[in-house]
């Protein structure tokens, strides 16, 4: 059984279902440090759980050089060629 955390404010939760699964997960997912305070941290545990649950996947990392701008040009550029799911890691 798996339970998805939803961090939106609703005072009756809506049920959700997770969508079916075709088969294996494989590809190039991009973790995203915004560079607010332990989003690295957050980052290195998701990385390591997700590195045990999914070894078809391969995870790269990234960090934004500061939090309070949108991330630079070349970061995006470089996250979408190389990637085809992203994580941003949200912390403080």
């Amino acid at each position: 059984m798996t339970t998805m955390l939803d961090p939106t404010d609703e005072r009756v939760p809506v049920t959700r279902q997770l969508a079916m699964r075709n088969g294996a997960i494989t590809g190039n997912v991009a973790l995203l440090d915004i560079s607010k305070p332990r989003g690295n941290v957050l980052l290195d545990q998701l990385q390591s759980q997700l590195a045990a649950r999914l070894p078809g996947v391969s995870l790269n990392r990234y960090a934004k050089p500061t939090f309070t701008k949108p991330a630079p040009d070349a970061l995006r550029q470089e996250i979408k060629a190389n990637n085809d799911f992203v994580i941003e890691a949200l912390a403080d």
